[in-house]
């Protein structure tokens, strides 16, 4: 008997891939321009202030797995259904390549988890080609994106300050926390090394901006999905207002095999497998919009083939897939003496740094050609499940604890984690990797996932670039820990691991496989995410990159987006679609 693909007897104006950033962003401005929309997400729907979902504000204690290892990579609690590893989900991995490879699968994706660092691309991050020789040029400037930034701001709420640094643009913020001791310690060492340090930019309201939202309460727990709807996730400040509109579908447990062609070539819709019942489904649309993330969208374009599409849907270039990165990160911890002792009151603040690091350096003048901005932590804020308080280490460290061995029990290990707990610090830099057409994801020929889809297959390796980079990094918090008066945790990572260089994929910023520009031989899609190939396929993810920044690409992901969605909605009503 053949295999039957059931379909849906409702067709839709557009079908979105995915419900996170990029696809919550076109399913609000899709579905109030009047649309009728479908999203279709591969996870269940989630929603944190759901009593049966909520895990902010949970003792360690309750964790349903109290005792044994956790089973989310960011600890019980956290709001990311998913991981680098989902069970029957593989992918693979080519010629040693290290590349590790987040999903979060449920409604809003990798933004319920996500850190909210919300910062603009600047002028230079378009168009570094021009002024470094490496990689390609963005087709489209900081002015064209400029306007859509402004509106992303004023729609989800960011918080910052006004600084005036050319390549950090500013935006429309709201007041910034203040600073905790550390940070104001960081900051103080910054100054006199010549190091800015400046108020963090994160997508959390520190006042109402709406009746649908309240405002942080300073938990800080943000990543374990907000309550009140006071941080940016897509699933609470996109989707769920798109949903009030009365024009979206949602599709939970939709995992999309392919975008569906007819004879000439043109997208009709997508084929997916249902989770729940194991079956597939044929969904018809005029328009669809992949926003499933950077390399499952790439691998919905390399997996849907036809005879007008033979090597993959709009990839007549041969370059989906390719030009694959992600951030840099290499990271250290010190212990800080001046910070021991200190009275108990609360630090928590909001769920991340209330101060940054951005680049601050002329690349011109160093060996390796872009730049990072650094990321810290520290303060008295509650211990979390999973991450222990390594007492022994510290301990080690204090100058004045010569000869008494660490740990002990009743009052005397109380008394120590009371003196040390708050005393250490931790610095991350974030970097941005050149993107070469040799850092790829392509389909494995023989793999396939338990819904019989084929999975992607990594190659990925760092340049000198990044490596130096890293080098730079870890100078940069010597400097500072040294300035500080602290002392490092651990041995400074060598050469021989590249200086702390995370694997490719660890730090979850990848971009770069569908990539944006003017010449369809060289590129995916158009300066409007348009594919060249296919008219009415457009692709809202990361994919469309053709470089990352020392910034993280949540924002630009938004603004990106919005500026596609519109112009789908002006290209419908051209009848040009």
């Amino acid at each position: 008997m053949a295999f039957e693909i059931k379909k849906q007897a409702k067709a839709y104006d557009v079908c979105i891939v995915g419900s996170g950033a990029g696809g919550g962003m076109a399913a609000k401005v899709l579905a109030e321009a009047g649309l009728k929309v479908a999203v279709l997400e591969a996870g269940p729907k989630y929603d944190p202030a759901d009593p049966a979902q909520q895990t902010q504000l949970k003792w360690p204690y309750e964790s349903p797995r109290r005792g044994a290892n956790t089973t989310r990579p960011f600890g019980d609690f956290d709001a990311a259904y998913g991981g680098w590893e989902i069970n029957g989900e593989p992918y693979t991995k080519k010629n040693g390549t290290q590349f590790d490879w987040f999903r979060s699968r449920m409604v809003g994706g990798r933004t319920n988890h996500w850190g909210r660092i919300s910062l603009r691309f600047g002028p230079n991050d378009f168009k570094h080609y021009s002024l470094d020789g490496h990689g390609d040029d963005w087709p489209i400037g900081y002015d064209d994106v400029k306007p859509f930034y402004d509106r992303v701001d004023k729609m989800i709420g960011v918080f910052g300050s006004k600084e005036g640094i050319y390549n950090e643009p500013d935006g429309y913020f709201l007041p910034p926390p203040k600073p905790r001791l550390h940070e104001l310690m960081i900051k103080q060492a910054g100054t006199k090394l010549g190091i800015p340090v400046i108020p963090s930019r994160l997508s959390i309201l520190t006042r109402t901006v709406n009746k649908d939202r309240g405002a942080c309460f300073f938990c800080s727990q943000c990543s374990r999905g907000c309550t009140v709807h006071a941080d940016f996730s897509s699933s609470t400040v996109l989707i769920k207002p798109a949903m009030k509109s009365g024009n979206v579908d949602l599709y939970t447990g939709a995992m999309v095999r392919e975008v569906l062609t007819d004879k000439t070539g043109k997208a009709t819709g997508v084929s997916y497998v249902d989770k729940n019942d194991l079956q597939e489904y044929q969904l018809n649309a005029r328009v669809v919009v992949l926003a499933a993330s950077a390399c499952e969208s790439a691998r919905l374009l390399l997996n849907s083939k036809s005879a007008a599409h033979k090597d993959g849907l709009a990839n007549s270039s041969g370059v989906v897939g390719k030009y694959l990165h992600d951030s840099t990160g290499s990271s250290r911890s010190a212990f800080v003496p001046a910070l021991m002792d200190r009275q108990r009151y609360n630090e928590d603040g909001v769920g991340g740094m209330h101060m940054y690091i951005p680049w601050w350096l002329d690349n011109k003048k160093l060996d390796f050609a872009r730049g990072y901005h650094i990321e810290f932590g520290g303060g008295m804020n509650m211990p979390s499940y999973g991450f222990g308080f390594n007492l022994e280490g510290v301990q080690a460290k204090d100058p004045g604890r010569a000869g008494k061995a660490a740990g002990g029990y009743g009052p005397s290990l109380k008394n120590d984690y009371r003196r040390y707990y708050g005393a250490t610090v931790g610095f991350a830099g974030r970097g941005e990797a050149i993107a070469r057409a040799d850092n790829y994801c392509e389909i494995d020929p023989n793999v396939v996932d338990k819904f019989g889809i084929p999975v992607l297959r990594f190659h990925y390796t760092w340049s000198e670039h990044e490596i130096k980079q890293a080098k730079h990094m870890q100078d940069t918090f010597e400097q500072i820990i040294h300035e500080m008066g602290g002392i490092p945790l651990n041995p400074r990572p060598g050469e021989e691991v590249m200086h702390g260089l995370e694997n490719p994929g660890r730090i979850i910023h990848e971009v770069g496989t569908t990539r944006m520009g003017n010449d369809p031989k060289r590129s995916v899609v158009n300066k409007f995410n348009q594919a060249h190939d296919v008219k009415n396929v457009f692709v809202v993810d990361g994919g469309p990159f053709v470089s990352q920044a020392d910034k993280n690409p949540t924002w630009t992901i938004l603004a990106l987006s919005l500026r596609a969605s519109e112009y789908i909605v002006d290209e419908l009503k051209k009848q040009n679609l």
